[in-house]
């Protein structure tokens, strides 16, 4: 199994375009949790830089607050997680598995 690589809270707030502290902010509403490091220099997934800038970009387009933002991004990592089983599956007989996209990831 290939391990993802893991970066601390300042190439991430860089990665997502967002300041540290706001980072920081939305680690503790819980919208991403730390993969590894200590308490006071926690490592993350680069791959979740994306969803900080989509919590942010909700919040800024839609007027959601922080915590809405944070569930509106989880539902939607859920949805795209869902999608992306459902391509995977092999096509049932006589009947074509048709994924029906509802949302833009970039």
């Amino acid at each position: 199994m290939i391990r993802a690589e893991l970066i601390g809270i300042e190439q991430l707030s860089d990665d997502a375009g967002l300041h540290p502290q706001l980072v920081r902010r939305l680690v503790a509403l819980g919208l991403i949790e730390p993969r590894g490091g200590t308490a006071t220099a926690p490592l993350f997934r680069r791959a979740d830089a994306a969803l900080l800038a989509r919590a942010v970009r909700l919040r800024r387009d839609l007027g959601l607050n922080f915590a809405g933002a944070v569930l509106a991004s989880e539902l939607l990592a859920r949805i795209d997680e869902l999608e992306a089983r459902l391509r995977a599956r092999p096509p049932r007989t006589g009947r074509q598995n048709k994924v029906i996209t509802w949302t833009r990831t970039s």
